[in-house]
């Protein structure tokens, strides 16, 4: 296969003869568990652009499934991890105590919603953020229960699995889970029902939220209800204003916690620095990670003074924690991102991206719903007579991109919607070429499916 376009270059079939080397390696010494949505491997990275070890170049939409607003190797954040790195690389923040991770628990204090006094943990990766929120909200308020969504994806530890609602691959025969765990419906405007208009909608699923206080776990016994502002596994599900703000006012109605999972929502992505912006409250606790710090492994939880402060000197924490690599580049990726206005950057993305598939609805009748709010964007295929979700279709779909030079990857409980995680750095000349070339993929299944809508 030879296709070569301004900013693609993809020169052997895919995957390439290094690639199959490679691939054979992978299959004998990683587990199968370990899953992976290309047949790439990554030789050099920068900005919105992946090399393999074939030479074959790729526009990277998914950025690490959202782990990189700040696009692939920043020089600024190079610069500081060989700063630090000449200083010392890990004294553990328990032991020897190290400037960068005060100094990024102060900018996250300052950057976060809530004007209240905020304090930070610095950890390693989203479960474990998703972890010890859990564990600071039952230590402060002394209850046990836990909310979640329906659709909500928090991680794949045992806590993290709990939360979590999609059964495969993330749950299945993994049991017993945590207890004390219960799950609220969320709300999904494109599948109400029908005749129901948006604002009836909210309504709706605000009261199923109130009747499952009545019938599944009473508010003096949960600690905290976590939810993710827009969903991110689960489909890029955007709610609807009112609902959020619902449950949230009646979180704080009964002195439960609200706690806002941005690990795929926050650091510009949505047109804002954190998702609960566009909902006009102010969380309690906000877990973080992924594009915290461009691709170095570290996360954060970030909450009310006084709830962050319940756990004993000792009860929280970790070896690794708060790594000051990962501090420096995230401080680096914060100043970057304020710099550039990424936020902003995000708008302009997302309105093309969102434009682009929606004047293709019309040509395409499996396109169900074009959503998106900022660069978090999706493309939900179904079939037009029966409404069944389009699970191989889309499967195929991400297949013949990424064999064409774009990566992009699936999600929903369905696997049937397309998402966008594209770098925020990524230029209107890269987008347009990589939107260009999933059109032609799509073009291309859509055609080989025999599809015709009739």
């Amino acid at each position: 296969m030879s296709a070569n376009r301004r900013f693609v270059s993809i020169r052997t079939n895919i995957p390439g003869e290094q690639t199959k080397k490679w691939l054979a390696k992978r299959q004998q010494y990683i587990p199968n568990g370990v899953g992976n949505n290309t047949l790439i491997f990554a030789k050099r990275a920068k900005g919105a652009v992946i090399e393999d070890i074939d030479g074959n170049i790729f526009l990277d939409f998914a950025g690490a499934i959202g782990s990189l607003n700040a696009g692939h190797s920043p020089s600024e954040v190079i610069d500081a991890i060989k700063r630090q790195v000449d200083e010392f690389i890990h004294t553990c923040f328990h032991v020897a105590m190290y400037k960068p991770y005060v100094e990024l628990a102060k900018k996250l204090s300052e950057i976060t919603p809530g004007t209240f006094l905020k304090k930070t943990i610095l950890l390693n990766s989203g479960a474990e953020a998703v972890e010890n929120a859990v564990k600071i909200a039952r230590k402060y308020t002394g209850r046990s229960g836990i909310v979640s969504f329906t659709r909500g994806f928090h991680g794949r530890t045992l806590l993290g699995m709990s939360l979590t609602s999609k059964v495969k691959p993330y749950k299945y025969k993994m049991g017993p889970f945590a207890p004390a765990i219960y799950k609220a419906s969320f709300p999904n405007v494109a599948h109400r029902p029908s005749g129901m208009c948006e604002k009836t909608y909210a309504d709706f699923c605000l009261r199923q939220f109130e009747e499952f206080l009545l019938t599944e776990v009473a508010p003096e016994e949960i600690a905290a209800v976590i939810m993710e502002p827009v969903q991110g596994e689960g489909g890029f599900i955007v709610p609807p204003v009112s609902f959020v703000q619902g449950v949230f006012s009646i979180c704080k109605q009964h002195g439960i916690l609200f706690i806002a999972d941005e690990i795929q929502t926050g650091f510009g992505r949505t047109g804002e620095w954190f998702a609960s912006t566009h909902y006009n409250i102010e969380p309690d606790i906000i877990t973080l990670s992924k594009s915290i710090a461009a691709g170095v492994p570290i996360s954060a939880v970030t909450g009310r003074a006084e709830v962050m402060d319940a756990p004993a000197p000792g009860e929280i924490g970790g070896t690794y924690g708060g790594s000051p690599l990962g501090c420096v580049a995230a401080l680096a990726v914060i100043e970057k991102m304020e710099r550039e206005n990424m936020p902003r950057r995000a708008q302009a993305i997302g309105k093309k991206i969102i434009e682009y598939f929606a004047a293709l609805q019309s040509k395409y009748d499996i396109i169900h719903d074009v959503r998106g709010i900022g660069a978090m964007c999706a493309v939900e295929l179904v079939d037009p007579k029966t409404k069944e979700p389009l699970k191989s279709f889309t499967a195929k779909l991400t297949k013949a991109c990424y064999e064409r030079g774009v990566i992009v990857l699936s999600a929903g409980v369905h696997s049937n919607v397309l998402r966008f995680l594209t770098p925020l750095v990524i230029s209107d000349e890269e987008l347009e070429e990589g939107l260009e070339i999933i059109q032609e993929a799509l073009e291309l299944v859509y055609r080989e499916e025999c599809w015709k809508g009739e």
